[in-house]
């Protein structure tokens, strides 16, 4: 398994300040009066570094985020390739490790990851771990506000030119199955709010949800990192031999 081989020509993004210079496709600034940088794609060892959000929503869907971290992680190390993993705070530790030989400590890390308690991670997620990777995924349910994320986007390219976005959704959260008077706790933020649900307020906020997961795809292809939407329910195989490897994010 690989996640990307060859020097090839891969494709364009907007060119963002510390870009090497020397991968500003002139051409198309003299067509367009824009910058944007060619990608390439690494035939040398991989440097994939996996960059989770331990923020406190992701609680109920710590369980499949570390199953996802693992089974990719496994990959990298299987093929004698570099992996780090950090869970977005400068406070955890970073795995980093070469090799098939570092799959029992990949495995311990894995395992004992603290549960989600950050109250942030697009405006607080730490990148150093993740500096000069060849793949950068990013797993985060991205309930964050979009002003957030455009903070988080605007740094990320800065550390790799290969990043991959994996946004994970619950049927919980898709389609809540509430009704009547009900009082809402954020889990990061610990503010309250009472509400009524009807089927008015349902419809409002399947609207308010739609918009947020479309900006924040166009964020990402702005700022040229690929996105892909995940439904937790669907279970690990699915993402990887279905959704991932359709996209050639994995081979």
């Amino acid at each position: 398994m690989r996640f990307g081989s060859s020097l090839d020509f891969s494709d364009f993004r907007e060119y963002h300040l510390g870009d090497d210079v020397r991968h500003i496709d002139w051409n198309v600034y003299a067509r367009t009066d824009k910058v944007y940088i060619k990608r390439f794609l690494d035939e040398q060892e991989m440097r994939v570094h996996l960059l989770l959000d331990s923020s406190k929503s992701m609680q109920r869907k710590w369980l499949f985020t570390k199953q996802l971290a693992f089974s990719l992680g496994m990959m990298v190390l299987s093929n004698d390739d570099r992996l780090t993993i950090s869970a977005g705070q400068k406070e955890v530790a970073p795995f980093r490790k070469k090799g098939k030989s570092a799959r029992k400590l990949f495995e311990h890390y894995i395992s004992n990851l603290p549960e989600p308690a950050a109250l942030s991670f697009a405006k607080l997620a730490s990148f150093h771990a993740a500096k000069d990777s060849t793949v950068l995924f990013v797993l985060t349910d991205g309930l964050e506000p979009l002003e957030e994320w455009q903070h988080f986007f605007k740094q990320a390219p800065r550390y790799s030119h290969d990043i991959r976005f994996l946004h994970l959704l619950s049927e919980e959260e898709r389609l809540p199955d509430f009704s009547g008077d009900l009082r809402f706790i954020d889990d990061e933020t610990g503010e309250a709010i009472n509400v009524t649900l009807t089927p008015n307020s349902s419809s409002s906020y399947q609207e308010k949800r739609e918009l947020h997961e479309k900006g924040l795809e166009a964020l990402c292809r702005k700022h040229g990192i690929h996105y892909l939407q995940v439904s937790i329910e669907e279970g690990i195989q699915h993402v990887l031999f279905q959704q991932m490897a359709r996209k050639k994010w994995i081979e």
